[in-house]
Order: C-alpha cells, then sequence, then structure tokens
C-alpha cells in the first residue's frame, strides 16, 4: 500500500447538531453528508472504473484533518485510519465503491450521474447502491472523531472496496489482510436495520461433451445439448437443503451456451449451462458439488456417451490501477445470534440515539461473505436506504435516511470502540 498522511488541524464543524430534548439524545443534520454523496455519484464508478470517485472521496478525507492515515491499495481499494488514544478493538466499516451500469440514461426520470435532489431524494446511480452508505459513515467517522477528540479506544477504519459488483469479497480480503478487523460494519442498504446474516452465492458450470458431426447425419455424433438437456433435468430432482433461518439453498440455472455457435448445419460438440446456488452456513465447496456430482455420475453409467464436467466459474477483471482481480465464484453464507454482545450493544446504541432497528438477515450477497463467511469476523449489516432500489433506473436515496445513517453509525462506532471488545476480552458474543 502507499500512504498518504492526513492533513492534521481542526476544521470547523460543517455539520449542526440539535438536541431531541424529548429523549435527550443527539441527532445529526448534515450537510456534508449529501455534498459528499452527490460527489461520489457525479463520479460515474463501474467495476474497474473506480479512480474517480476514489480520489472525490480522498479528497473529502483530507479536507477534514482527522484521519491519520488515508491509503491506496494494489486493486484500487482506499482505506482510511482513525486511532483512538487508548488500546481497544480494531472496527472496520465496508462500503464498495463500485456500481453497476447505466444501461439507458434516457429512461431516468433525473440524469443518472448528477445527483440532482428532488422531493426528498437524492437520485443517481450508487445512490442506495452504496454510495450513500459511504458518504454517511465518512462523515460519521469524522464527525465521531471531533466529538470525542479520538478519545476512544481502539482503531476505527473506513474502506471503500473496489469491484465488489464483481466479486463479493474478493477485494475485501486485501482490506482484511491489512487492516485484521476485530469487527466489521456492512454498509449495504438495510433501512437502518441491523442484519446478522445472509446467503452466499456460487456460480456452476456444468459442461456437456459431445462429438461434432454433420446435422445431416447426427447419428454419427454425441450431441452436447441433447446429454445437458437430461442432467438439467436430473439436477432439478436433487433436493435442496434448508436453513431454519436463511431458508432453501437454491440451484437455479442462469443461462446456456453451446459450441459451435452458430451451427451451421454441426451438431454441438459442447454445451455449458451456469447455475446460481445460494449457499447457507457451513456449507462448503466440496460440500456443495457433492450431491450434483453424484447424480451426473449416476446418469454416465446409464449413458456411455454422456460425459459432464463440474466446477465454479472464474471470473478475472482488470483493476483501474492496472492490476489484475480474479476469484473463484463462491461466496460463502453467514449468519450471528441476534443476542450476540456486539449485536446487542450496537443496537442498544442505536435505541438511545432514536432509533429501533429490527434484527434481521440480507436477502443478497455482501462483502459479508469474506469477512464473516470466510474469515469468521464478527460481521454486522447497517445501511441506508431499501435494499430494492439498488441496481434499478431512477436509483434514489431518501435524505432522511442518509443523515439517519451518520446519527447510527456513529452510535455504533461508540458501541464498538470500548475495551470491552478488545481481542481476548470476550466481547463478541458470536
Amino acid at each position: 500500500m502507499r500512504t498518504i498522511t492526513g492533513k492534521k488541524g481542526d476544521n470547523p464543524l460543517s455539520c449542526v447538531y440539535r438536541i431531541k430534548e424529548e429523549c435527550g439524545v443527539e441527532t445529526i443534520s448534515c450537510e456534508d453528508v449529501r455534498k459528499l454523496c452527490q460527489a461520489l455519484i457525479r463520479q460515474p464508478s463501474l467495476s474497474g472504473q473506480e479512480e474517480g470517485a476514489s480520489l472525490a472521496l480522498q479528497t473529502y478525507m483530507k479536507e477534514q484533518g482527522v484521519f491519520d492515515t488515508i491509503q491506496v491499495d494494489d486493486y484500487g481499494n482506499t482505506l482510511a485510519s482513525i486511532k483512538g488514544c487508548r488500546p481497544g478493538p480494531v472496527v472496520l466499516f465496508d462500503g464498495h465503491i463500485d456500481t453497476v451500469p447505466v444501461e439507458d440514461e434516457t429512461a431516468w426520470t433525473y440524469p443518472p450521474f448528477a445527483g440532482e435532489i428532488h422531493d426528498g431524494r437524492l437520485y443517481g446511480r450508487g445512490a442506495s447502491d452504496m454510495k450513500g452508505a459511504l458518504a454517511a459513515m465518512t462523515v460519521g467517522a469524522v464527525q465521531f472523531a471531533r466529538k470525542t477528540g479520538k478519545d476512544f479506544a481502539g482503531t476505527l477504519y473506513i474502506a471503500a472496496v473496489v469491484h465488489e459488483e464483481c466479486f463479493e469479497g474478493v477485494a475485501a480480503r486485501a482490506i482484511s489482510q491489512a487492516v485484521h478487523p476485530d469487527y466489521v460494519v456492512i454498509g449495504e442498504a438495510s433501512g437502518l436495520d441491523l442484519k446478522v446474516g445472509q446467503r452466499g452465492r456460487a456460480e456452476i458450470v456444468l459442461e456437456s461433451l459431445g462429438r461434432s458431426c454433420h446435422s445431416a447425419n447426427p447419428e454419427k455424433g454425441v450431441n452436447a445439448v441433447y446429454k445437458i438437456c437430461k442432467a438439467i433435468s436430473c439436477l432439478q430432482q436433487v433436493p435442496a437443503p434448508i436453513h431454519p433461518v436463511l431458508g432453501k439453498g437454491i440451484l437455479e440455472l442462469t443461462d446456456i451456451k453451446s459450441s459451435p455457435y452458430p451451427g451451421a448445419s454441426v451438431v454441438p460438440d459442447y454445451c455449458r449451462v451456469t447455475y446460481d446456488r445460494r449457499l447457507l452456513t457451513g456449507e462448503t465447496k466440496e460440500s456443495v458439488l457433492a450431491p450434483l456430482k453424484k447424480a451426473l455420475s449416476t446418469l454416465m453409467e446409464q449413458d456411455a456417451e454422456a460425459s459432464y464436467r463440474l466446477s465454479y466459474a472464474v471470473g478475472r477483471e482488470r483493476c483501474y490501477t492496472g492490476a489484475e482481480i480474479e476469484g473463484e465464484r463462491f461466496f460463502p453464507g453467514w449468519l450471528y445470534d441476534k443476542q450476540a454482545d456486539f449485536v446487542q450493544a450496537a443496537a442498544d446504541a442505536m435505541g438511545k440515539a432514536g432509533f429501533t432497528p429490527a434484527i434481521r438477515q440480507y436477502n443478497f450477497c455482501t462483502n459479508g461473505s469474506h469477512y464473516a463467511g470466510e474469515a469468521h469476523i464478527p460481521t454486522l449489516g447497517l445501511g441506508p436506504s431499501r435494499e430494492d432500489l439498488a441496481h434499478t433506473v431512477d436509483e434514489y436515496i431518501e435524505l432522511s435516511q442518509l443523515t439517519g445513517a451518520v446519527t447510527c453509525y456513529m452510535a455504533v462506532m461508540g458501541a464498538l470502540l470500548q475495551e470491552r471488545f478488545a481481542p481476548g476480552k470476550g466481547g463478541a458474543g458470536a
């Protein structure tokens, strides 16, 4: 990593605090978070093209004068730290900075990269998924550092992670290797509820190998498409595992391709099917494939001409730094007890700040697949806006959710950055 030391100095607060007399707690009305979210939206940041948004975030961070370090790694992840004056846990707030594409800008009511505000909503690609959350956790960190004078236990990190839309958790591996967090907060949209788990995701590739011939004499070849149709039917009969909280480990066909294509009077000698498999906790690469391989093996015993291969898809992408990122598409599920100490500490702190978060699970995959699913780091999900606004035309975030997230993040920072959650203190309760 290359390190850029944050500027020192006390910049005046641009956020205005007001006291909620009815409950005696502070809430925050923050122009900074709106402006930072707009600045991020105005920098289009498809996976592999996040540099402009990263620079906008770094500029804001440097101007605040509270970050002890601002780093950019080989993948282009941006990582900033604020160190407390007392020993304690390492708490990481994770927000991905990449977005999915805008397929047709003319279909949008408001320009997708303008960050316009209408009727209390901030519109733009990434507003909900998840530049709003990234802006809120960054502004929350700044305000938390100023409010406490850095008199807290441990170290606070903010990570703007690349390539999440392609590989949930792959770029995040570099973050956890650099930081070794004791706790992670994922900023994916949760409506300001707390999330303690999710199903994981795998892309499984089924290949059928045949023998090519002229389609006028099909009996001389082996049609790989016909063979894979039998395999598809066979795999549909394999029972899906079920988790009492996360539900079914769904296996769903998402695409099919044959070769040669176009056929031009040639019987296809190859066919490839991709499945989306939703993963439950405790499932491994081996355990997921085992029942599928068994079913295919039985099929091949019954049909000597059938030949199948089963594997996980592997993705490769180019980062804006020039580095290549690669990952097998197996992203584990995870789940923590709602009564775990760190979960309840976060919920209690949010309650004192005037919020009443439900404790649920995500319906989709996040970088938590690495932090919790692979690295087994106690992880929470907490983010502004609704899950169903991600990847949509006219994506937006409610300004009330955006500013509310700042308050919630500050509350959780205060709850977790305590001596009792330091390594070895037994505060995880996971």
